[in-house]
């Protein structure tokens, strides 16, 4: 009896100090502990989506590949496989489930080291977020402390919504939305059971299960979660069997970042940066909706290079990429060639292995072709001081290429599927460069740019950031500057020389028109359809420079604008972004919309950050918008916009080169679509005499136009009550009558219409506006 009471003495004294130790432990663990309370506010590393006018997706920015998902978002089998794969009886305890640190403890002290954790899901949940990863039983009293205080914080959902979208699954992907694209191409409320059993298979090694690395092991894991879900009764013994035998196919969705439009995607990552900072654009799982569209996008990319690549080719051949030895030819060839360039889609390096004067034998990976010298009549010296058609095209391949040489060529499709040589284009990479801009003038919102050639080999946006002198494709600003300040399009100014001196200088500007000739008395709608230069300067010099540089700003133009009559003509550089933005107001009612990339910007439970506001700017006046467009219209039927009448449609433009031809301008638009092309090199380069608007600029437009063109019904320009039409006589402005030779239809503001006895002009005289002696039409101080 004594005995016992000694043993009961001991065990009591034991207990306390058992209890004691435990609550010193507890104490001396729960000092400096975590805020458990903040992981409420669950804000992990998410996916930023960009988003196009059609919801369909435009690409991604991230650190982590992470897409927030609620529990009803994911599949009920995923549920339940990551219960059964981690924590079975997680609805049930309070955050530790102690037969399981019991279990592992025996397993770490047969190992003689830390082999299992015997983590519930809540204490992983605390481990990834509050604690660090290490193997210790310090962190795993803490992680044990947190996990209880964690159960009477948060709801069971809550917790298990946390771990799905927190844990690391392999392959980059983190939360189990990322691991069903990566793994299967879709999302997690679309998973199988076969499918959701091999996902929650990966956390307890997601790099080395793995299963594009590992497929086995994967399998066997998976196999071994499809058995707990069979023996803890949550799904039959027929679904266990329908899951075994479910071919798992591995293939990950399409990430359309940088395939669809790679600068307008830029352009969009460059403003959310200025905005809301780079960690909340990589890592808040923003949803950005934008203005671009897919098929407006791939149009104007496809345009701008096929624009491009003629241009250089008018330029004649720069010569192969390189030429090597025989004993390298092993080593090319044993490049891989991919699908899309034997569909002709993408262009690929050939090696010539033999010449002669009627084209080429060459080789690429394990293919022979031939490429005839009819594609390489392109491939001239060219006469600066003659047009590229005018100069005698190649016929013998031999004054082109030699044996040995590596240079890009196409693959022409024949009707032959499978022969045994295929039939090849010789081409050349521009080194020329340009953009596009096209926008929906009614809204503002921009549906597409391409700043250049590539985005691989350039991210420098030519649209954008790139700024250039417009050259005449100015010019209808100032022309509308001066229907707002007395002028109409009858009115009569002469085109004559004009010398003008800087004594400061002791230089002299003498400018003169394209054609380098003179047409005296000009009508004001002939003036800007003919872009006559030296009509423009005097319509400028009556007006006067500060008037000038006011009304431009009224149009959204923010450049500085020198004391300088050259301004006019367009000398001062510009981005095409902003000259298309002022343009459309033009192809508005007066006003214009700020051009924009971004709509709205929300966060990753839905709210929006982000809203655009913007409201139209008024530039000028319906009337004076419409009279200008209508002139504009005149460009494309007589005058150089001519390309754009293949349309079909009523389209208004205005081409614009430079001196030297260095720059080269075509801005075109319908009530629904404004679109404008710049080319140019990007160091200030002449493109070659003939390298004009019309050639270089308006064959890009054209050819984006007509790719999108049959998604818009016919629409014509309004006419606004305050504008008459009247039939004047091309040559003196005055009134003509019906049907006269040499006299067409011009609009005016109600009241400012030519009479039969006078010339409407700004000054109500007879005479041009101007000078009206010889001496100040052969010289002027400025």
């Amino acid at each position: 009896m004594k005995f016992l009471k000694i043993i009961l003495i001991i065990f009591i004294f034991l207990s306390i100090a058992a209890v004691g130790a435990g609550y010193g432990v507890y104490k001396w663990a729960a000092q400096d502990l975590p805020d458990y309370k903040d992981i409420s506010d669950y804000n992990p590393p998410l996916v930023t989506t960009v988003l196009t006018r059609d919801d369909e997706v435009l690409g991604y920015f991230y650190r982590e590949m992470r897409f927030l998902v609620s529990l009803n978002q994911v599949s009920p089998w995923v549920v339940k496989s990551f219960l059964a794969a981690e924590d079975a009886g997680f609805y049930e305890h309070e955050g530790v489930e102690f037969l399981g640190i019991v279990r592992a403890a025996i397993q770490n002290f047969q190992a003689g080291e830390i082999v299992q954790g015997g983590s519930t899901i809540t204490q992983q949940v605390i481990k990834s977020l509050l604690l660090t990863p290490e193997r210790s039983y310090t962190r795993k009293i803490k992680e044990a402390i947190l996990a209880y205080r964690l159960e009477n914080h948060l709801t069971k959902d809550e917790i298990l919504t946390i771990y799905l979208n927190q844990i690391f699954l392999g392959a980059r992907a983190y939360g189990v939305e990322a691991a069903a694209r990566i793994y299967f191409g879709k999302n997690a409320r679309d998973l199988t059971l076969a499918q959701s059993a091999l996902i929650a298979a990966l956390p307890k090694a997601p790099s080395r299960l793995n299963p594009y690395r590992n497929p086995q092991g994967a399998r066997h894991r998976q196999v071994y979660v499809l058995n707990r879900l069979r023996d803890l009764g949550w799904i039959t013994s027929e679904e266990f069997e329908e899951a075994m035998t479910e071919p798992l196919e591995y293939e990950s969705m399409p990430d359309p970042s940088w395939r669809h439009g790679p600068y307008y995607l830029e352009e969009v990552r460059r403003q959310l940066i200025r905005k809301f900072g780079e960690d909340k654009v990589y890592e808040g799982g923003l949803l950005v909706n934008t203005g671009a569209a897919i098929k407006h996008l791939d149009a104007a990319q496809s345009a701008l290079r096929q624009g491009l690549r003629e241009s250089t080719k008018r330029r004649g051949w720069r010569g192969p990429l390189d030429n090597i030895e025989p004993d390298q030819y092993d080593n090319f060839l044993s490049q891989d060639i991919s699908d899309d360039q034997l569909q002709g889609k993408r262009w690929l390096q050939a090696l010539v292995e033999d010449v002669q004067e009627s084209g080429a034998s060459v080789r690429f990976g394990p293919y022979k072709g031939w490429m005839d010298v009819s594609t390489m009549s392109w491939c001239r010296t060219l006469d600066p001081s003659r047009a590229p058609e005018e100069v005698r095209a190649v016929r013998d391949a031999t004054r082109v290429l030699k044996k040995g040489d590596i240079v890009w060529a196409s693959i022409k499709l024949t009707e032959d599927d499978e022969p045994e040589i295929l039939e090849l284009a010789l081409e050349q990479e521009p080194v020329v460069e340009g953009a596009l801009v096209s926008a929906d003038p009614r809204t503002g919102e921009v549906l597409a740019i391409a700043g250049g050639y590539d985005f691989n080999r350039s991210h420098f946006n030519r649209a954008t950031q790139a700024k250039r002198q417009p050259g005449s494709a100015f010019k209808p600003f100032v022309y509308s500057v001066a229907m707002d300040n007395g002028f109409t399009p009858a009115s009569t100014v002469l085109d004559a020389p004009i010398v003008y001196d800087d004594f400061t200088t002791m230089t002299s500007w003498r400018p003169k028109n394209f054609e380098g000739v003179f047409y005296g008395p000009t009508l004001l709608r002939t003036a800007l359809v003919k872009s006559r230069n030296l009509v423009t300067i005097r319509i400028a010099q009556q007006m006067g420079i500060n008037e000038m540089v006011s009304r431009f700003r009224d149009f959204g133009i923010d450049e500085e604008f020198p004391r300088d009559l050259s301004i006019s003509l367009g000398s001062v550089p510009m981005s095409l972004l902003n000259l298309c933005q002022a343009y459309s107001a033009f192809a508005r009612d007066g006003s214009y919309m700020p051009l924009r990339f971004v709509n709205r910007v929300a966060d990753s439970w839905g709210n929006e950050l982000y809203r655009n506001e913007d409201h139209p700017v008024q530039a000028t006046t319906p009337e004076n918008a419409y009279i200008i467009t209508n002139i504009l219209q005149e460009v494309v039927r007589d005058g150089t916009g001519w390309r754009a009448r293949v349309l079909n449609r009523p389209v208004a433009g205005k081409t614009g080169t430079t001196n030297d031809q260095n720059d080269a301008w075509y801005i075109g638009y319908s009530p629904y679509l404004i679109t404008g092309v710049y080319v140019g090199f990007d160091q200030l380069t002449p493109m070659g005499r003939f390298e004009t608007g019309a050639r270089a600029a308006s064959p890009i437009w054209v050819n984006y136009r007509q790719q999108v063109e049959e998604d818009y019904p016919v629409q014509d320009f309004s006419r606004p009550a305050g504008v008459t039409m009247v039939r004047i006589d091309s040559e003196t402005g005055l009134l003509a009558d019906s049907g006269a030779e040499g006299s067409y239809f011009l609009p005016f503001i109600a009241g400012t219409e030519p009479t039969r006895r006078s010339v409407s002009s700004s000054t109500g005289e007879q005479a041009q506006t101007g000078p009206s002696t010889e001496e100040d039409l052969l010289r002027q101080i400025f």
